[in-house]
């Protein structure tokens, strides 16, 4: 994976989770329309629902009136929270993490930079919410799914609007 990178695992529980926030809890959605309106395999959002369910972010209902919705709020659902669910808190370097594993720690130069980076960072996940990625969903506009926004950009149409 190249250095930054969010993990595919990642991005696929912002899209499920972001899709349920747009369903505002009225029903559950079965896992084959999550899949469909995300363009995520049905077998590998399997286990991430699994795992974000586990942590408490959806909720599942068996029945004919089941399947799954955001256990939350979305506004009470930061973006900190699924990486957290999915990843483990955010480390962005050997430094950063609990138990610092450098040989050159403390005197390396580096540690402030990566240290400054990692609050900032963490400052802007925990403080942006599934609301907020919502509504940037709303006004990226044209009435495309996740999915039709996905697959433009897979085919290099996209605009420069973004769609998370």
């Amino acid at each position: 994976m190249p250095a930054l990178q969010i993990s595919r695992k990642m991005d696929y529980a912002l899209r499920a989770l972001t899709y349920l926030a747009g369903r505002n809890g009225a029903h559950g959605c079965t896992l084959n329309d999550i899949a469909a309106h995300t363009a995520v395999s049905s077998q590998f959002l399997a286990k991430i629902i699994e795992q974000l369910a586990q942590r408490g972010l959806v909720r599942s209902r068996r029945g004919p009136r089941g399947g799954y919705a955001l256990a939350r709020h979305p506004a009470e659902v930061s973006v900190n929270d699924v990486i957290e669910a999915i990843e483990g808190p955010v480390t962005l370097n050997a430094c950063t993490g609990g138990e610092v594993d450098c040989a050159l720690f403390p005197a390396c130069g580096m540690t402030s930079l990566w240290q400054e980076a990692q609050k900032r960072l963490v400052e802007v996940f925990s403080q942006t919410t599934l609301a907020d990625v919502q509504m940037g969903l709303s006004r990226a506009g044209n009435g495309l799914s996740i999915a039709d926004s996905s697959a433009r950009l897979m085919m290099g149409k996209a605009t420069n609007k973004g769609f998370l």
